[in-house]
């Protein structure tokens, strides 16, 4: 089986080499990452040393900042330990360098081809790997336990998108899910989920999120006044934010802010692109076709200033969350959109506020049942329903602070996965 998914990744090759080579001298993307992928560390990395040696990978920015606390936690279980920081994309690399402060080299994941991985092996030679979330590369868990190497998938989740397509080639998966040391999953559905799809029930625990933890540690009031100063958002002003939006959701999210305007005057937009790139065609939409007058957040930071701009486009990264804490009703993105199966609603949760998503919120089932137990957590289909419910919450300003008290309290309660998670570390490392 390995044999027929190393001859699949053979095309790929073909295919990707000269993709890759493609970005780098026509957009620069790529640029960074592309001799790591290949399996080439910079020079400096000799110069890491520690034991024990922990190397922990997550795809982009939300897996990073899960990982957070947990690299926090281990740093502060084994201070002389050398931890090493990957990432797949260069996104979540300018992320993870900004947000976690433990680690002592950060670097981009190789791909999963034999010969490279068994060259990044080597080279880290650690004694312990950590996964997050739904990072399961075949090449690498069975390399990695061929050394000798621990092994440990973080923050699981399987989607119910994805269970279909693990269930089907459930032959293949039991074989690689076996290299896993230890799975800690996010709840017990993706428990089952992952048992279904092969794996030792024996190795399979429940341990929630670490993404509670690196909330609860996050909020400071001090953010608030930050971002209503940068912003020109006087007290008083409700506004609507919009975070994570993809393409196919700006105009739901327009249509619902024209309607909210004709009730609420003084109201403010700040729409968040899950991809910031995206600012300049949102902004060239807002102005031509829905006819408000915007700017967007890098202009801010050129000099310019709002005035009375009614949409602030928030293109830039790492700025979401601190923005959270001047809305009034948010809505979440990537909610609307078949394939995406929602974006983090516990974010702006932890900042006492109630959120809003469309329909679609396959990946984070947990954190919906969460918010939507205290009734703080809200599903629409459509602009309309967006602005009957929120119109409801804006003309009734204290429902919405009792509402918000209860999502909060409801994301701090479920914190501690990273300190449950570091404590299986612990006994991974202690393990012979």
């Amino acid at each position: 089986m390995y044999i027929l998914y190393n001859l699949i990744l053979i095309p790929f090759t073909l295919i990707a080499f000269p993709y890759f080579l493609f970005k780098i001298f026509k957009t620069g993307k790529y640029y960074h990452s592309f001799l790591q992928k290949m399996g080439f560390l910079p020079y400096d990395f000799a110069r890491v040393s520690g034991m024990p040696r922990i190397w922990i990978n997550a795809v982009s920015v939300g897996e990073v900042l899960s990982a957070g606390p947990v690299v926090a936690a281990i740093r502060d279980a084994y201070p002389s330990a050398g931890i090493i920081f990957s990432t797949v994309t260069e996104t979540g690399q300018k992320i993870a360098r900004q947000m976690i402060k433990d680690v002592d080299y950060f670097c981009y994941f190789p791909l999963d081809f034999p010969w490279i991985v068994k060259k990044f092996l080597k080279l880290i030679n650690p004694d312990l790997f950590i996964t997050v979330e739904t990072e399961i590369w075949p090449n690498i868990l069975r390399m990695a336990k061929k050394r000798g190497v621990k092994t440990m998938l973080l923050n699981g989740r399987i989607s119910v998108r994805s269970i279909g397509r693990y269930q089907k080639s459930r032959f293949f998966w039991k074989r690689v899910l076996q290299y896993f040391d230890v799975m800690s999953m996010i709840s017990s559905v993706d428990q089952e989920r992952i048992v279904a799809m092969g794996a030792a029930p024996k190795r399979v625990v429940v341990n929630g999120s670490s993404k509670y933890d690196k909330l609860a540690d996050q909020i400071e009031p001090a953010y608030e006044v930050e971002m209503r100063k940068i912003l020109n958002i006087p007290e008083g002003t409700r506004v609507f934010i919009a975070g994570s939006i993809h393409q196919e959701e700006e105009k739901l999210v327009f249509e619902a802010y024209r309607q909210l305007q004709k009730r609420f005057h003084d109201i403010l937009l700040i729409i968040a692109p899950r991809y910031p790139d995206r600012g300049p065609k949102i902004e060239k939409f807002c102005k031509e076709h829905s006819g408000f007058d915007c700017i967007r957040k890098t202009a801010i930071d050129n000099g310019e200033r709002r005035g009375d701009k009614p949409v602030v486009i928030l293109d830039t990264l790492g700025e979401l969350f601190k923005v959270y804490s001047l809305g009034n009703i948010i809505l979440c993105g990537g909610s609307f959109v078949s394939n995406r199966g929602g974006h983090n609603i516990l974010e702006p949760a932890a900042w006492g506020k109630v959120v809003f998503y469309g329909p679609i919120m396959d990946d984070f089932l947990d954190a919906k049942n969460l918010l939507e137990g205290v009734g703080a957590g809200e599903s629409v289909r459509n602009a309309g329903e967006l602005v009957k419910k929120g119109v409801d919450l804006l003309e009734n300003l204290d429902k919405i602070r009792i509402l918000g008290e209860s999502a909060r309290k409801v994301v701090l309660a479920n914190s501690g996965a990273a300190k449950r998670n570091v404590e299986l570390v612990k006994k991974l490392l202690t393990q012979t």
